[in-house]
């Protein structure tokens, strides 16, 4: 069985809700995983480890409809210090403070160019919208089972994309 690496790429890490989405998905892991907190100074212990591990899930908030500079820097030392054995399967969970879980598209897209041209394989995707407020609400089940899903789908190799909003309209949600 294979050995993965969840890697929080928010800002905000320490305090973040990308990392109570990372726990929720490593209580449903079946596979042996790790989890990172990306920091502006562990770019590169984190990419002479990264070819240790059969996934990468990236967890991260969108930000301005991209991806958190921080994050961008990582990949920019990731493509100049590629792991010397095998590369893992990239899977990404994006989410964001917006109910539409489209908005999250464009930092997908970013990935997975990252990705093609530096020849890693793109596994599940998991774009989440109402991101900031879900885990608080009565709807906190419906991630968590979506969670449990996407966990499935990277040990079963069977890489899916997932998406989920609150059910609401715009109108309740504002």
């Amino acid at each position: 069985m294979g050995k993965i690496m969840i890697l929080n790429g928010s800002p905000r890490a320490p305090k973040s809700n990308s990392k109570r989405y990372a726990k929720i998905f490593a209580d449903y892991m079946t596979m042996e995983c790790d989890y990172v907190e990306l920091t502006s100074k562990n770019h590169s212990d984190i990419c002479s480890k990264i070819g240790e591990y059969t996934d990468v899930l990236i967890v991260f908030p969108l930000y301005a409809d991209a991806l958190p500079v921080g994050l961008l820097d990582f990949f920019k030392t990731l493509e100049a210090n590629p792991p010397l054995a095998s590369k893992p399967v990239i899977s990404i969970f994006v989410n964001c403070g917006f109910l539409e879980y489209t908005q999250n598209e464009v930092a997908v897209m970013m990935i997975k160019l990252f990705c093609q041209q530096n020849n890693y394989k793109v596994g599940s995707i998991f774009m989440l919208g109402s991101g900031e407020a879900i885990l608080d609400t009565p709807f906190r089940f419906m991630v968590t089972m979506a969670i449990k899903r996407l966990s499935k789908s990277v040990v079963n190799k069977s890489y899916k994309e997932f998406h989920l909003s609150m059910p609401l309209t715009k109108r309740l949600f504002i």
